[in-house]
């Protein structure tokens, strides 16, 4: 029985973990094949198992071992469903469903549907133009022509498995650190440059641990690291309030003249703000119901019906939109709206810019992907016009 159990571990990609490793220490994947290794050898038939991205912090050379796991379970008479972008796992699925053709309000349609051959074949497919490679990611390999002036260099890094080596990172240049999952790259990046520089550069003091000396470190000004943490935990963080844009939004409606005319301030149009907000919610536009025994349930609040504020504050407009309109509108939307505010065009342009257009602006951070959670992080950094020599680090923003 243990031996049968530490082989479904192994089978599922899930080798390098620790049996004592903590559950809330393991990533979204992680855990998914963790719950997908208790299914194998269990027997049970006539089972629609649902998968969201199973090949998640996978490495490729990985992938077709859980591939086989999934076949596996489809053989023994039971139907699997997977959520993927993996194109590896599209072209092994029996039955393949396109859905877009875009993001947020310009998704929403059944593209294509069939085998992948079939998906393949309908030219209004992208990603059946992808899997066809008629359309392909980045460009050819070629010799990079930025040369790195400085480095800066770690050596007797011990953390973890890595066995004492010296890693010397090339400034100003675009580093990609990757092999195969446990290989050490979290430990190299994460848990020991990441947190040494940090402290390092807020207060000026090096502290020496699993690792021997750095150098180079006259040649950066600042890190930052970019994690897959979600941007806040109550429902009123959203897009909009983390990136700063929200402040310049109020500012715009407080200067309508209907503000002016109330003596709204910009502070008026803040979920903090009693007067403004609608008070039975506090500004969430949802309330939640707690339940005996079961999870709490969240429904729309019936004093605003989930717009967060109250009758006064919402008579205000500008350009006939009211500010819970303007949580509404997707950011693609709302980057036309504010076109001719530099500000607010400059952070909102930038979220385009890294792909999440199609999220609102005020889209509660509860329901937000890591890798979403990430980019929003990235486009509050790229719309800051601070210059400085700065270290980002950022852990799979891709996902």
């Amino acid at each position: 029985s243990i031996l049968r159990k530490t082989e479904a571990l192994i089978n599922v990609g899930l080798h390098y973990l620790a049996l004592k490793r903590s559950l809330p220490t393991l990533s979204g994947g992680e855990a998914q094949r963790l719950r997908l290794s208790t299914q194998l050898g269990c027997g049970l038939t006539n089972l629609l198992y649902i998968l969201d991205e199973p090949s998640i912090g996978l490495h490729s050379s990985d992938q077709k071992k859980l591939l086989d796991i999934l076949k596996q379970l489809r053989n023994s008479g039971n139907t699997l469903v997977i959520v993927e972008h993996d194109s590896s796992t599209m072209l092994e699925a029996d039955h393949l469903i396109d859905i877009g053709p875009g993001a947020g309000i310009n998704g929403g349609y059944l593209v294509a549907q069939g085998t992948p051959k079939d998906v393949i074949e309908n030219f209004n497919s992208i990603t059946g133009n992808y899997l066809s490679k008629k359309l392909v990611i980045g460009s050819k390999l070629k010799k990079t022509k930025r040369k790195a002036k400085s480095f800066l260099t770690i050596k007797g890094a011990c953390k973890n498995n890595l066995k004492t080596i010296n890693v010397s990172l090339p400034l100003g240049l675009f580093i990609c650190v990757t092999d195969k999952s446990r290989s050490g790259k979290s430990s190299l990046i994460t848990k020991t440059l990441s947190p040494v520089l940090s402290y390092y550069y807020n207060h000026g003091v090096l502290i020496k641990d699993d690792f021997k000396s750095i150098e180079g470190l006259n040649h950066l000004d600042s890190i930052i690291t970019i994690t897959q943490e979600a941007i806040g935990r109550s429902p009123r963080s959203n897009p909009a309030t983390y990136t700063g844009v929200f402040d310049e939004i109020r500012n715009i409606f407080a200067s309508t003249p209907s503000a002016k005319n109330k003596k709204f301030s910009a502070n008026r149009f803040s979920f903090n703000n009693k007067n403004g907000r609608c008070n039975s919610c506090e500004g969430d536009g949802r309330k939640k119901i707690e339940m005996n025994f079961m999870p709490d349930v969240w429904i729309m609040c019936p004093d605003c019906k989930g717009r967060r504020f109250n009758k006064e504050t919402l008579q205000v407009t500008y350009k006939d939109k009211t500010i819970s309109d303007i949580l509404e509108m997707d950011i693609n939307e709302a980057s036309t709206l504010f076109s001719e505010n530099l500000k607010v065009s400059r952070i909102l342009n930038t979220l385009k810019e890294v792909g999440l257009g199609y999220l609102k602006l005020g889209q509660s951070a509860l329901t937000l992907s890591g890798g979403e959670a990430q980019r929003i992080k990235l486009s509050k950094e790229l719309s800051n016009l601070k210059k400085g020599k700065t270290l980002y680090i950022l852990d799979e923003p891709t996902t």
